[in-house]
């Protein structure tokens, strides 16, 4: 783990406006990424993501302008997502003030991208999106946890840790692990599946997907996440960006 717990706050993104819904359905509008990105560096945020949750799906790229935008509020890393296809998308996203690309779809489609994007731009910039599910219907994965792409809209078979090794070893730097099951129901994070991709990887591990109250949040980094993140609870006020690091703090944890 790093010496310091990063706490990020996730941008979902849809016709430039903030989303956010349960499994990432029922979409609600949250407000305007550049103005919440902008109240988050404010509050401390350490880092943060923003995904452009129906790129992939809609075949489009990812709104420069709203990054180049939102990289003029913030003076921390920003990692984007969605839509990125090729070396010059990431290219074009760096250039716009992004410092890190989250690659899940494309990834999917051609493994070899995340060595391109590694060789050229360095593996601290290429983070590896995996949203995972535990195995369903006829889908048999040795680790039980399933690889999703489309925005968790369509089953790939493929097994979530096998994946996310597979991609360290291409040279992904960081591993964003978003829990299907439990996104947007605030009911707390997949420990299983944190404790799983832990047991598999050694590049840092993104905790994402069911966060509902602070005291949810060090029980996934005792389950091997070195960040955690979150969105509805940032964005509604349910808790603040202060209130996550003092509970992680209060836990034993360093935070920056």
């Amino acid at each position: 783990m790093s010496l310091a717990v990063r706490v990020i706050p996730c941008l979902d993104v849809n016709d430039g406006r903030v989303v956010k819904g349960v499994h990432f359905e029922h979409l609600k509008d949250a407000g305007d990424p550049v103005q919440l990105a902008a109240e988050y560096y404010r509050q401390g945020a350490d880092e943060l993501t923003f995904l452009d949750v129906t790129a992939s799906s809609s075949h489009r790229q990812t709104m420069v302008d709203v990054v180049g935008r939102t990289a003029d509020q913030i003076f921390i890393p920003l990692t984007v997502g969605g839509g990125v296809r090729s070396v010059e998308d990431v290219d074009s996203l760096l250039r716009c003030g992004a410092d890190k690309v989250s690659l899940n779809t494309a990834a999917i489609r051609d493994p070899e991208l995340i060595a391109r994007i590694a060789d050229r731009f360095g593996n601290q910039v290429v983070v590896l999106s995996v949203d995972a599910r535990r195995q369903r219907g006829e889908v048999h994965t040795p680790s039980g946890f399933e690889v999703t792409v489309m925005g968790g809209r369509k089953s790939t078979g493929i097994d979530a840790l096998w994946w996310a090794k597979r991609a360290e070893e291409l040279g992904a730097g960081e591993v964003l692990l978003n829990s299907m099951d439990a996104d947007g129901t605030q009911e707390g994070f997949d420990l299983e599946m944190i404790e799983a991709m832990r047991s598999e990887v050694s590049i840092p591990i993104i905790a994402s997907g069911g966060a509902g109250k602070a005291e949810d949040f060090p029980p996934a980094i005792a389950a091997g996440a070195d960040a955690v993140l979150a969105a509805s609870i940032f964005h509604y006020g349910k808790v603040s960006i202060g209130e996550v690091k003092d509970a992680i703090r209060a836990a034993g944890y360093t935070v920056r």
